[in-house]
């Protein structure tokens, strides 16, 4: 299998991640000399821009936290998704190819004998109930509350994934009309555990030790697809088709 990443949007958002997280705890240790700026003040006269920036510093710092965690969790949080997803995929067929960060919103797009895939992550580890596609975390009070403060809940996969399936045909219908993109949600942390219950798109861990897992997920559809071994062997984009889509979509150096 052929692995495209856009390492470079990667790297630096990793790198913004990391800038953040330093520049809030800078922001968090300025804001408590400014807080406490009448207790350093043997006047205990508070200038008027410093009252201005008291008011303004937590709300900075609040708001900086919470972009930090997001960008933490999208592009440095391990176990990283364009790191685990070729591993779990390794078995498919030469031809196939994985898109990493090429498609923003769609981070995960593949081409393969079975098909095109949306892949949507959740790096999450904890333990979840999708029933009839309505999703469920199952945490005590305390850590559902916290984890709506960081804003890093798992949300609905399944909308996501409709969404973004339905993204990826626009994406593609210019080079392929018609083509038709499958969603699949993949769990990429291996503690994580899911009870499924009724769910219309596929719900899978990316580890092979758990199930239901991605590579079961792709051998079973590759065995029920009909027609002879060639057939089977076929991408469901033409050589052609993929050679204009990664033209108008992929630099030029990939």
């Amino acid at each position: 299998m052929r692995v495209e990443t856009n390492t470079k949007l990667a790297e630096r958002n990793r790198k913004l991640a990391n800038y953040l997280f330093l520049s809030t705890l800078f922001v968090l240790i300025a804001g408590f000399f400014f807080v406490n700026a009448s207790t350093f003040d043997p006047s205990g006269e508070i200038d008027t821009g410093i009252l201005f920036l008291q008011a303004l510093v937590l709300p900075t710092a609040f708001i900086m936290t919470l972009i930090s965690i997001r960008m933490t969790n999208l592009w440095a949080r391990p176990p990283r998704p364009e790191k685990v997803l070729p591993e779990a995929l390794k078995s498919l067929s030469k031809k196939s190819v994985l898109y990493n960060y090429y498609h923003l919103p769609i981070r995960h797009l593949l081409i393969c004998p079975q098909g095109v895939f949306v892949i949507v992550t959740r790096w999450h580890d904890g333990r979840f109930e999708v029933k009839n596609d309505q999703w469920k975390t199952l945490a005590n009070p305390i850590s559902r509350f916290l984890s709506t403060l960081r804003l890093d809940g798992i949300g609905n996969p399944t909308e996501e994934a409709v969404r973004l399936a339905q993204a990826a045909v626009k994406l593609l219908e210019p080079h392929a009309p018609g083509v038709e993109v499958k969603p699949i949600i993949v769990f990429v942390n291996p503690r994580a555990r899911l009870t499924i219950e009724n769910s219309s798109i596929p719900v899978v861990y990316a580890d092979t030790k758990n199930k239901p897992n991605l590579k079961d997920l792709m051998r079973d559809l590759y065995l029920k697809k009909s027609g002879d071994a060639r057939s089977k062997s076929a991408l469901p984009l033409t050589d052609e088709q993929i050679a204009s889509f990664e033209k108008a979509t992929l630099p030029a150096s990939s």
